[in-house]
C-alpha cells in the first residue's frame, strides 16, 4: 500500500500597493520595495497587486504656471522650503535607483495613466507599465494625461497599441479605478505609498529597504496557510 505524507503546502503572500503616479514618494516606494523583495528568499511566491491612488482626483488635465511656487502655497510653506523638500527627494533617490528630475515634471491628472495600468494587469503587464510610467514623469517630464504620450507608453511595455487607443478614447477601466480608491478609503488608507500584506500587516510612506523587507517577513509569517 502506498502511503501518502501529509505536507503543509504555504499559499501565495499578496502585497497590495495602493500609490498614486503623480507622487514622488510612492516613485521611491516602489524603488525600495523593489530592493526589499529582490532579497526576500520567498520573492517567488509574493503576487504584487498594484492599486489606484489620486492625491488630487479634481486635478487639471495639465496646471499651468510655476511647480515650486504651487506646491508652497498647498503646503503652505516657502519657495526655499518647497524646493528643499525635492532636493531632500532625489537625494534620496539618487541613492536606491530612483531618477529625479524636477525641472522637467509636469503636473497634471493621473486617473487615464491609473486606466492604462488597469489594462497592463489584464496583460500580466501592471509591474512594466507602474515603473514605466513613474519614470516617464519624474525622470523625463512625460505628462500623464497626455493621451498621446500614454500610447507610446504602453507601447513600450507590450500593451497591443490598439487596445490602449480604445481605452484612453473611453472610459473602460474608469470603475476599476474608483473600486480601488474606494477600497482604501475602507480601509483607511489616506495616505500613499501604502503596503498592505494579505490585507493584514500594513505599512504607509516610502520606507526604507530594511524596514519594508520587515513587512515582508512579518506578512509571510503571518500568512494562512493549508494542509494537504
Amino acid at each position: 500500500m502506498l502511503c501518502l505524507a501529509r505536507a503543509r503546502v504555504f499559499l501565495t503572500m499578496r502585497v497590495e500597493i495602493w500609490s498614486d503616479l503623480a507622487c514622488p514618494w510612492c516613485h521611491l516606494g516602489r524603488r525600495r520595495f523593489e530592493i526589499a523583495l529582490a532579497s526576500f528568499p520567498h520573492r517567488d511566491e509574493v503576487e504584487v497587486v498594484w492599486r489606484a491612488f489620486e492625491l488630487d482626483p479634481s486635478a487639471p488635465a495639465v496646471y499651468e504656471g510655476d511647480r515650486v511656487e504651487r506646491l508652497a502655497r498647498k503646503y503652505g510653506s516657502s519657495r526655499e522650503q518647497a524646493e528643499g523638500v525635492q532636493r531632500h527627494i532625489a537625494e534620496q533617490g539618487a541613492q536606491d535607483g530612483a531618477e529625479f528630475r524636477f525641472d522637467r515634471v509636469r503636473d497634471g491628472n493621473t486617473f487615464d495613466a491609473h486606466r492604462l495600468t488597469k489594462l497592463a494587469a489584464a496583460h500580466d503587464l501592471a509591474d512594466p507599465m507602474n515603473e514605466r510610467l513613474f519614470r516617464a514623469r519624474f525622470a523625463e517630464g512625460v505628462l500623464l494625461s497626455d493621451h498621446s504620450q500614454l500610447e507610446r507608453l504602453a507601447a513600450e511595455v507590450g500593451l497591443p497599441g490598439d487596445e490602449a487607443g480604445e481605452v484612453l478614447a473611453g472610459d473602460r477601466f474608469a470603475d476599476e479605478v474608483r473600486a480601488d480608491e474606494q477600497l482604501a478609503a475602507e480601509l483607511g488608507i489616506n495616505a500613499v505609498p501604502f503596503f498592505l500584506a494579505d490585507r493584514a500587516i500594513g505599512a504607509s510612506g516610502a520606507h526604507p529597504p530594511e524596514i519594508l523587507g520587515r513587512l515582508l517577513e512579518r506578512g509571510w509569517e503571518a500568512r494562512p496557510s493549508a494542509v494537504v
